[in-house]
């Protein structure tokens, strides 16, 4: 589990420095960046919960909690840092759009 996170962390700030991460990447690719932990298309095998179909609102708080330290993580508030506001709005839309 330790060695999914942190290969997760390491794809997310290789992307983040490459510029691969920005406003105009779509929901879907920024989610796949979450598979490592949260499966694919949203769908948790191991202990990270599965985002597929949580609330668009919900997603958007959590991300934003962990981006500035109000929610306590392991990983997940240093992965949130490196996403913008338009970037954590398109993977809610995206996860939260799916039944």
């Amino acid at each position: 589990m330790a060695q999914n996170l942190l290969k997760a962390a390491s794809i997310v700030a290789a992307m983040a420095l490459s510029g691969a991460v920005h406003a105009g990447a779509s929901g879907a690719m920024l989610g796949n960046t979450c598979a490592g932990c949260h499966g694919t298309h949203g769908v948790s095998a191991g202990a990270a919960p599965s985002l597929k179909g949580l609330p668009t609102d919900y997603l958007k708080q959590a991300m934003h909690d962990f981006k500035s330290d109000k929610r306590p993580a392991t990983i997940m508030n240093r992965i949130a840092k490196g996403y913008s506001d338009a970037d954590i709005d398109a993977m809610a839309a995206y996860f939260g759009g799916m039944k």
